[in-house]
């Protein structure tokens, strides 16, 4: 990183707010400073962004879709008490990579930050790591989200057309497909229009999220809610897992909660199309988590308040949450009140379907690809990467049509997605804390700073135990006695597509990637050959 451009870029921007075609020019001198020509057209507003990072956790989306796990795990309480921990702690994660995003504010995201968290000599391997790990966890977080939106749209026509209703995988995966090439159509558009397509996506989010919570409470008799204790205390705790502990059962409901509070990073994968990208995109994550944190508290105290016995939970529709409004609001109002649910899971995979896109540009401009950096070229009519949106499509869409071969094995895989997403969290976060005084990483904070005090050292220190100690959690069967059809794979699959990686990195990878490479002048700042004196300060030179 150059000081001197980095510094004045900052403190010019803390003296005033330029026109935004001087914005773009700050932005692009810090892209310019780490080694990367401007490539995509600065569209997103702070609004756009804000609205990106709050769709990518699809609030009442995703806790519609993960609802049964902690209700029908360890309870009505469970849903309650393990959402408002694992955000608070989530929270600690979101801040440590806003920080990071914030010094690193390109579309790599937290893999582009590892390589320069890390001595040159372990860049490459780094850098190789945390970028599968997280294409892994981008792709798989996309297919999983559009198929359980195929099922929610399926769960709502078994609602109305009651159980004469038969869903079959075929028609699952017929949704899905279609849908998914409908999102990699969207996505093909120019920056400009994904902008302003993102702009609306918070307001239906967040004011569905307000209806259901409103319209719940108004249907619902007060002599039919649940007392405090049954939402809030021990009589809402019932171990359903059939045979681990109460504890355990409990833990179990943390899946709801992380699954929805993830891929925070998905926000910097779009920073360099971002205006004041060191500003907007940390900003928003944190303002996104503390509200998807909050907001959902709110919404899974109401939904257990009034969802009455739970011996009648999820009901045919197999959704719990949809079941517990079609009882309140009835058919006709609960169907009605789904459409905008569907609507947010909508916007969830278009959101990660372009931050997938991005990482796999970032990768391939790296050289990260055997592509030979073909799907690192923009289209000369959007100014986007419509090569690497229409890869992330295709992927996507062959990890659904495992459904029709092995419903075990593509459920296996979307279930790793928090897993593998996390681990390319925590592995930067790492590397922060323990190489910011290392004179060949030399971390120098942007805008958005916890610092090396006590809040820095908490919140980085905090998020990695946790990490590591969800990952255990997640690793776990959910129900016992286990079963090749209720196994829980997704540790078993993370960690051999890390290793298979890694063979790959030995046997040829190493040939073509060398961590992240400058493409200013065709030179390579952190090639092979420079790794003992080259930097990025030095291909500004």
């Amino acid at each position: 990183m150059n000081p001197s451009i980095k510094s004045e870029s900052f403190e010019h921007k803390e003296v005033e707010t330029p026109p935004p075609n001087e914005r773009s020019d700050d932005d692009d001198k810090e892209l310019l400073a780490l080694g990367y020509k401007p490539s995509f057209k600065r569209e997103f507003t702070n609004l756009a962004t804000i609205s990106f990072a709050f769709s990518i956790m699809g609030l009442c989306s995703s806790v519609a879709t993960t609802f049964n796990s902690p209700l029908l795990l360890g309870g009505p309480a469970t849903v309650v008490w393990c959402w408002i921990l694992g955000a608070c702690v989530c929270f600690t994660l979101g801040a440590s990579i806003a920080e990071i995003v914030s010094a690193y504010p390109t579309c790599g995201g937290l893999y582009t930050a590892s390589a320069h968290l890390t001595p040159k000599r372990y860049r490459a391997r780094v850098g190789w790591l945390v970028g599968w790990l997280n294409i892994l966890g981008q792709i798989a977080g996309c297919s999983s989200t559009e198929f359980g939106l195929a099922n929610m749209i399926w769960a709502a026509v078994g609602i109305g057309k009651g159980p004469e209703f038969a869903l079959t995988s075929g028609k699952t995966v017929g949704l899905f497909a279609g849908m998914m090439v409908l999102h990699g159509i969207l996505n093909s558009l120019a920056t400009r229009h994904l902008a302003r397509l993102t702009k609306g996506f918070v307001f239906v989010n967040l004011g569905t999220t307000f209806l259901i919570i409103i319209v719940l409470l108004a249907t619902t008799p007060r002599s039919e809610m649940h007392p405090a204790s049954y939402v809030f205390g021990s009589a809402g705790i019932v171990n359903q897992t059939g045979g681990w502990n109460t504890g355990i059962a409990f833990l179990l409901g943390l899946l709801s909660v992380q699954w929805t509070m993830t891929d925070y990073d998905a926000t910097a994968h779009i920073s360099e199309e971002v205006q004041r990208a060191a500003y907007a995109a940390p900003s928003a994550i944190v303002i996104a988590v503390l509200g998807t944190g909050i907001i959902g508290w709110l919404l899974n105290i109401v939904m257990i308040l009034c969802s009455g016995p739970l011996e009648n939970l999820p009901g045919p529709s197999g959704s719990a949450f949809l079941q517990i409004m079609a009882n309140r609001m009835g058919k006709t109002g609960a169907l009605i009140l789904w459409v905008p649910v569907c609507f947010t899971a909508f916007f969830v995979v278009q959101t990660a379907l372009q931050a997938t896109s991005r990482i796999l540009y970032a990768f391939s401009r790296d050289h990260g690809l055997p592509d030979r950096g073909f799907f690192s070229v923009n289209s000369k009519y959007t100014d986007t990467p419509l090569r690497a949106v229409w890869l992330a499509t295709v992927i996507c869409i062959l990890l659904g049509l495992l459904d029709l071969a092995s419903p075990i094995a593509a459920n296996a895989i979307f279930s790793l997605t928090p897993m593998a997403l996390d681990a390319s969290y925590v592995i930067p976060i790492f590397l922060r804390r323990i190489n910011y005084n290392h004179p060949e990483v030399n971390f120098k904070p942007g805008p958005f700073s916890l610092g090396d005090g006590v809040l820095g050292n908490f919140c980085n220190w905090l998020s990695i135990i946790w990490t590591c100690f969800i990952t255990v959690i997640f690793s776990l069967p959910t129900v016992l006695p286990v079963t090749k059809d209720n196994m829980n794979y997704a540790s078993a699959i993370t960690g051999g597509v890390v290793l298979l990686s890694f063979i790959w990195y030995l046997v040829s990878g190493h040939k073509h990637y060398h961590g992240p490479q400058s493409n200013l002048h065709g030179r390579s700042t952190l090639s092979k050959a420079d790794t003992e004196d080259t930097t990025f300060e030095k291909g500004m030179a």
